[in-house]
């Protein structure tokens, strides 16, 4: 049984750091990617990064150059460095693994940015 575990989240004061991890366990077939996605009250979740297994990376506009993600394939684990947060950064943060037969979802990490 696969198994996403995310950890890092929190509050911090705008302008601040913090660093996501996202640990899976398990046998997955074929990881072709990672990501980590955001979602708010009332809002569709929506992509924040991906990597693929190659290294290649995808951010949304709104995290670049702020955000950075980076991924360990030996431990199927994957980060994401969050600098320069500002409030509009808060949601609850979710880590994704597509894979070649289904996708997985972690169940989510709370990020809180005070003004």
């Amino acid at each position: 049984q696969v198994q996403l575990v995310e950890s890092g989240g929190g509050l911090v004061q705008a302008g601040g750091s913090l660093r996501l991890s996202c640990a899976a366990s398990g046998t997955i077939f074929r990881i072709n990617a990672l990501g980590w996605y955001r979602q708010t009250p009332g809002k569709q979740r929506e992509l924040v990064a991906t990597i693929t297994t190659g290294g290649s990376t995808n951010y949304a506009d709104s995290v670049k150059g702020r955000f950075t993600i980076s991924r360990d394939n030996a431990k199927n684990t994957v980060y994401l460095q969050m600098n320069g947060l500002n409030p509009e950064d808060t949601a609850v943060y979710y880590c994704n693994i597509r894979a070649a037969l289904r996708g997985y979802w972690g169940q989510g990490t709370q990020v809180t940015v005070s003004s």
